[in-house]
């Protein structure tokens, strides 16, 4: 296996949960393998699978454990080495623990049906060994897979930093330098406004948002560019609550569908419109929607609209996995663009 990012443990991370439950569901998958041999003589009665189950949930138990306690440890070695290291200390576990249980059961079975020492000692260990690489290599490839998505969708984020353009900047700049002698303390709030804006558009690919920050944050762009249409631009906000506003979040979810239904509908159209908002929460779910008039898309030349519905659509799905679903259309006069995404996001 080769090596993670210098600094980061390669070896794959066996405390958590999930990782606990497949090494525990991977050793009974084993034991009904096991059961479901055909051999010849007495086959396998309900208690005989019961302590064969208990014996090899034991074995995953201790050597999880044991390589979730020594992986940093192990990730300092090369890649090849710390791999045998690793498929090695779980043998040792198993061998050890199997002399232990041979030693128990042999000392009370007066049938002398229980397996000789070397066969149970060595089985178990071989089995234990060869169980442990398979996941180790199935976790490893899963965690570099993740990791090059999670990059992926941090490079996206990044470059989303490019959605609030240039010109929207000057044209915020120009309105506010227009306010100061009208308006101080208008312009103030407005120049606060677009700072949090740029702020958190250069750490779009950094760390989560929440479902407060997102709203936050949308109310604040909707603030400056109100400023700068003034009546064209009308917003109507719909919460149904009560929201999940902790509920984590990539960063720029919600501002780019507003910068969009700004830049490639109320802008367009001589007497503006309403942008309506509609957030709300039940069965599960959280539900997110952007409706605006609109010219139709190709008299709107919606091309970057399209690439930054696929950027969000793709770190939706990378943060909720398959429950997240995003559609959006032109339809009557109007284009909506509807997010429903699970209330806990995909555990990693």
């Amino acid at each position: 296996m080769p090596g993670a990012p210098r600094g980061e443990p390669w070896l794959p991370d066996l405390c958590r949960p999930p990782r606990i439950a497949a090494m525990l569901g991977l050793a009974q998958l084993a034991v009904v393998v096991a059961a479901l041999v055909p051999v010849g003589g007495r086959g396998w009665d309900a208690h005989g699978f019961l302590i064969a189950s208990s014996y090899a949930l034991w074995l995953a138990l201790s050597v999880t454990a044991l390589l979730c306690v020594l992986r940093e440890r192990l990730s300092l070695l090369p890649g090849r080495s710390g791999a045998l290291a690793a498929v090695a200390l779980a043998l040792v576990v198993a061998a050890v623990a199997a002399a232990i249980v041979h030693g128990l059961f042999a000392s009370v079975d007066t049938s002398g049906a229980f397996p000789g020492f070397w066969r149970f000692t060595g089985g178990s260990a071989a089995v234990v060994g060869l169980l442990s690489a398979l996941a180790l290599r199935y976790f490893y490839v899963i965690d570099r897979w993740q990791a090059q998505v999670e990059a992926h969708a941090r490079a996206e984020a990044d470059a989303l930093q490019a959605r609030i353009r240039p010109h929207f900047l000057f044209n915020s700049m120009n309105m506010i330098a227009g306010l100061l002698r009208r308006d101080p303390a208008v312009a103030e709030r407005a120049v606060l406004d677009l700072s949090d804006l740029f702020r958190a558009a250069l750490v779009a690919g950094e760390g989560r948002s929440s479902l407060r920050e997102e709203l936050d944050l949308a109310e604040r762009y909707l603030a400056i560019e109100q400023l700068r249409l003034g009546t064209r631009l009308q917003v109507e906000w719909r919460r149904r609550e009560p929201l999940p506003l902790d509920l984590p979040l990539p960063r720029l979810v919600l501002q780019p569908l507003l910068e969009n239904a700004v830049l490639h509908g109320i802008s367009r159209l001589p007497s503006g419109g309403t942008i309506e908002i509609e957030v709300a929460a039940a069965d599960g779910l959280l539900a997110l929607q952007v409706r605006n008039p609109a010219p139709p898309p190709e008299e709107a030349g919606m091309h970057g609209a399209g690439h930054a519905l696929r950027n969000i659509r793709h770190r939706l799905g990378y943060m909720f996995g398959r429950d997240a679903d995003m559609v959006s259309g032109w339809d009557g006069g109007y284009y909506a663009c509807r997010i429903v995404l699970p209330l806990e996001p995909v555990s990693r």
